[in-house]
């Protein structure tokens, strides 16, 4: 066999293997769609049914009926979009700090901040709670936004990516022309960050969207819950309406599609763009 059948060969075994990876990945979203396109009826049907039905309109018809969908999102929104700017406002201060600044007791600090990985978010339930009720939050979204303002994976990932991506010389260039610690951060840190940046903005807006544990147990207003809090009551005492259910999934997933690709598209353009300088 010659090289170039040999290359054409692996060549196409790999297209052949993303693509499968594709239809694996995106067969949920396509299988939810029809679930939402048919009734309950049809979800236990063996063998299931593939193609989209009629009753979509009249599914989310019913979502509508049942919850407040609007106002739901809205707040989801709001604290998605408000937990997500602070992120990556404090992570990548900090990041660029740890990065590229020697301080007392940085590396004892970073340690720490490492150390918080091995603590699961379910354990503070409890203590953010009572702080939440002695700041007087309770039930409302303060209590969602404040506690997700800063996390440790924002600030390890923005600390590593800078490390690499921040050179030194021109941050000593700045120093020189008379640049302080936010000029610095502004207009030479943050531009190179903005790979980064995407990632963290995406990771943090899609896990925000999802949160349901937390909302679930700080907000006391019917009027304030989150998406998700407001899907789960869809669920019947005896029986679930689950294609209306899915219906509402499929709503829910439609911001963060689109989140998604406007992120992941300055993502890759920035990435190639650093390609190419380099």
């Amino acid at each position: 066999m010659n090289p170039v059948t040999a290359q054409r060969i692996r060549s196409t075994i790999t297209h052949l293997l993303l693509l499968a990876g594709v239809a694996i990945s995106i067969f949920p979203f396509y299988w939810m769609f029809v679930m939402a396109s048919r009734t309950t009826t049809d979800v236990f049907k063996y063998p299931p049914e593939l193609l989209p039905g009629t009753h979509l309109l009249e599914n989310i018809r019913k979502i509508f009926d049942n919850i407040d969908m609007v106002g739901s999102t809205f707040n989801t929104l709001v604290v998605a979009l408000a937990t997500t700017v602070l992120v990556l406002f404090f992570d990548s201060i900090a990041a660029f700090a740890f990065a590229k600044y020697e301080f007392p007791g940085k590396n004892i600090l970073f340690v720490v901040l490492l150390a918080t990985f091995m603590i699961p978010s379910q354990l503070s339930t409890v203590p953010s709670f009572i702080v939440m009720a002695n700041l007087g939050w309770v039930g409302s979204l303060w209590a969602l936004i404040i506690p997700g303002a800063v996390n440790a994976f924002g600030i390890f990932l923005l600390r590593q990516y800078a490390q690499g991506a921040i050179p030194s010389d021109l941050l000593d260039a700045a120093r020189i022309d008379g640049c302080n610690f936010w000029q610095q951060y502004r207009n030479v840190a943050l531009p190179l960050l903005r790979p980064a940046l995407a990632f963290l903005g995406i990771f943090t807006f899609i896990g925000t969207w999802n949160d349901y544990l937390w909302p679930l147990v700080v907000l006391i207003d019917p009027e304030k819950v989150t998406l998700q809090v407001a899907l789960s009551q869809m669920k019947g005492l005896f029986t679930t309406d689950y294609s209306m259910v899915m219906a509402g999934t499929l709503l829910a997933v439609i911001p963060l599609i689109i989140v998604f690709f406007i992120g992941a598209r300055q993502f890759l353009s920035d990435l190639a763009a650093g390609a190419l300088k380099q």
